[in-house]
């Protein structure tokens, strides 16, 4: 079975990436291959750099409140380019309401402030261990 392998982004202006550090070090902890974009990183970018690296999912950090946006941005993206195999998924400060709307629009999984890593990781291998 091939490795895992995850573009871990902060889209928009965002300027707080420690909670992205955490989860990327936690992937790779755990044997996934993690490409971290980096702060301000536009939907294109993201999606570019998925395509270049061929991965299995894209992980979104939002903490700036732009992020139904930002998911369907990304999403629209991923269509565009005939890559809705790569699963996106993300947490962030997202408001509980919001979840089914970014689930009903595609987003494979949303992760809020305080979810234990263990709980991420697991679900990444779960959910696309088999990519």
């Amino acid at each position: 079975m091939s490795r895992i392998r995850l573009v871990v982004a902060k889209p928009g202006l965002d300027g707080h990436d420690r909670g992205a550090k955490v989860v990327a070090r936690a992937l790779r902890d755990t044997g996934v291959e993690v490409i971290y974009t980096g702060l301000h990183q536009t939907p294109r970018q993201i999606v570019d750099t998925a395509l270049q690296e061929d991965v299995d999912g894209i992980g979104l950090s939002v903490l700036s409140g732009a992020h139904m946006t930002l998911f369907a941005d990304v999403l629209a993206l991923l269509r565009k380019e005939d890559a809705t195999d790569i699963a996106v998924f993300g947490g962030g400060v997202i408001p509980d309401a919001d979840i089914p709307e970014l689930l009903d629009m595609g987003v494979a999984a949303v992760f809020t402030p305080g979810t234990p890593t263990r709980k991420i990781t697991e679900w990444v291998h779960t959910h696309l261990g088999a990519a």
